[in-house]
């Protein structure tokens, strides 16, 4: 029987670096000072830090939250941003600054000024509140994936609002559009200044890093291949492949999701001393964007990562909703977004009569189609997806090519690498199979919008010719050989995969590298110059190499072992 080595957590290793765990030992080693500000990521369970932060010794305790407008002048304020919508919003442009009262402001920067002995100041915007004065900073910084944990259990508050009651879909929400994008905007601004990382992932084991950890951590990253921390997810189509693979609890009912390649919800792992400091990978995103991204996609994209990588398990489980992704313009104008998510899926496995639908069958009525979809939704017939979308067959190493507006689906008993960019969230479901939620309620269906955004012309004649499986041989060598897969020319990620029993070469080309080890055991990334400490991946693994990283070879680590091996590679086209 097949032995996994999948890594759960994989870490970056920071020699000499400084770290205390455990609230004695890290409220004992701050500094005495004027004043002490201790600035919250959204998520972070404010009471908690309030109470164990209380217990130094202090003259006066002031919690930001008190320094905010009302939750009704911010809930208007936000109010054209979140929309009525269940799921969708806008993107934000407020400054946290905007969310302070004035007049609390000042009257708390005066009595910081005035007052004797050390003064506490938590909350969100602490730095903000304490901007100028003697102090030392700490930052509660915090995972997106551990935030959702927690909208789920309804624990933690949006900034200056106590939405804990609401629906999850609205708490993520709120975060997606608004929060998140407002809080890394203030953050970016504060990395030089603050003095200490707090690490409250694991409330029952906080751990606090120094700036110079910190940075030793995040420059020790962005200049060698390193890979996000992954997280897994129950579907109501999940499959039970990653539960082997990747040795997952074999106890849950199933797994549909991974997202082993999206630093804007994933996280870092520092390794420090023995112990793991968990941080958002979107810092190292907004901190070192030119060496991680390349200095042609940092122009492109700014800050966001632009490549996404996830797996999709339906084996053992059921079809993906029927769905489609916005077009460029449509998201732009309704979404605020300067790009959609365009995708692909790359057959990493597949079972018995797996299959994935695609496009669109030739001559098909699209008013019959619409009509029949918002029947569908009202209860009045099922469904007959197959009367209208392509349905293929899909085996292990297919590569099937979906950009926006292009209607697809992947059906039970696949494992699907899913290789697209980055948005998050926008996808309109068409038709869901007649099934509920994991929260037992029907899945919210998008036939309206969906149906503003369906290329007709997506049909069996262009899929076959444009979007089914397309591979071309582009380069060998001895014990390699490099295929071209995709993407479609209306997306802007190139792929490539590499099949080899020797060392493979490869080059960033100024953009930063996404891969999955598709095929094989362990294999080692290594610099031709000794640049970087060798790094081994195992199967199923998906890694990053930074486009400062320039030249590097892959190779399996078993030199003796000759079974073929393979990656899969995705990177910005220019």
């Amino acid at each position: 029987m097949r032995s996994y080595k999948y890594d759960k957590f994989p870490s970056t290793l920071i020699a000499d670096g400084w770290i205390k765990s455990g609230w004695n030992d890290i409220l004992a080693a701050l500094p005495s000072k004027k004043v002490l500000a201790v600035d919250c990521y959204a998520g972070v369970m404010e009471e908690e830090i309030v109470e164990r932060f209380a217990a130094l010794p202090h003259s006066r305790l002031i919690e930001t939250r008190t320094l905010m407008k009302s939750e009704k002048e911010l809930l208007e304020m936000t109010s054209r941003y979140m929309t009525d919508d269940v799921l969708f919003g806008y993107m934000t442009n407020f400054r946290l600054s905007e969310y302070f009262d004035r007049e609390a402001l000042e009257a708390a920067r005066a009595t910081l000024s005035s007052s004797e002995g050390c003064t506490l100041v938590i909350g969100t915007g602490a730095a903000l509140v304490t901007e100028g004065m003697e102090r030392v900073l700490v930052y509660a910084d915090m995972a997106r994936w551990e935030i959702q944990q927690r909208f789920r259990k309804h624990l933690v508050k949006a900034v200056g609002i106590d939405n804990r009651h609401e629906a999850v879909s609205l708490q993520y929400k709120r975060g997606l559009f608004n929060d998140w994008r407002m809080l890394d905007r203030y953050k970016d601004g504060l990395f030089d200044k603050v003095d200490y990382w707090l690490d409250t992932n694991d409330m029952s084991c906080p751990k606090l890093i120094d700036r110079a950890t910190f940075f030793k951590g995040i420059d020790l990253t962005a200049h060698r291949p390193f890979r996000v921390v992954p997280f897994f997810d129950p579907a109501p189509w999940g499959g039970q492949w990653m539960k082997e693979v990747c040795g997952l609890d074999r106890g849950a009912k199933n797994y549909g999701w991974c997202f082993d390649c999206v630093p804007e919800e994933n996280s870092l792992l520092f390794r420090v001393d023995g112990l793991l400091f968990e941080l958002p990978s979107v810092d190292l995103i907004l901190l070192r964007s030119r060496e991680v991204l390349g200095a042609p996609v940092e122009a492109r994209f700014g800050k966001d990562f632009p490549i996404r990588f996830d797996f999709l398990d339906t084996i053992g489980g059921g079809n993906l909703s029927l769905q489609v992704h916005p077009t460029t313009q449509f998201a732009h104008e309704n979404f605020g977004l300067h790009y959609t998510q365009d995708e692909s899926y790359y057959l990493l496995d597949a079972g018995e009569g797996a299959t994935v639908y695609l496009g669109l069958k030739k001559g098909i009525d699209p008013e019959a189609m619409i009509d029949d979809l918002r029947r569908a939704q009202r209860g009045e017939l099922v469904f007959d997806a197959e009367k209208y979308a392509n349905v293929f067959p899909a085996r292990k190493h297919d590569h099937f090519l979906i950009p926006g507006g292009t209607v697809h689906c992947s059906g039970a008993n696949a494992m699907v690498l899913e290789i697209s960019s980055t948005p998050n969230l926008f996808t309109f479901k068409l038709w869901d199979w007649q099934r509920l939620g994991l929260d037992g309620k029907p899945r919210p269906i998008n036939v309206e919008r969906g149906a503003k955004v369906i290329d007709w012309g997506r049909d069996t004649d262009f899929v076959k010719a444009c979007l089914y499986n397309h591979v071309e041989e582009v380069a060998s060598g001895e014990g390699w050989r490099e295929e071209r897969t995709g993407l479609h020319e209306n997306e802007f990620i190139e792929t490539r995969r590499h099949w080899f029993t020797g060392k493979v070469p490869h080059s960033t080309g100024n953009s930063v590298n996404v891969l999955n080890y598709i095929e094989g055991d362990e294999a080692v990334v290594e610099s031709p110059t000794g640049a970087f400490e060798p790094f081994v991946v195992h199967y199923a693994e998906t890694f990053i190499i930074p486009a400062c990283v320039g030249g590097y070879t892959i190779r399996p680590l078993d030199d003796n072992n000759k079974q073929l091996n393979g990656t899969i590679k995705a990177y910005v086209r220019f």
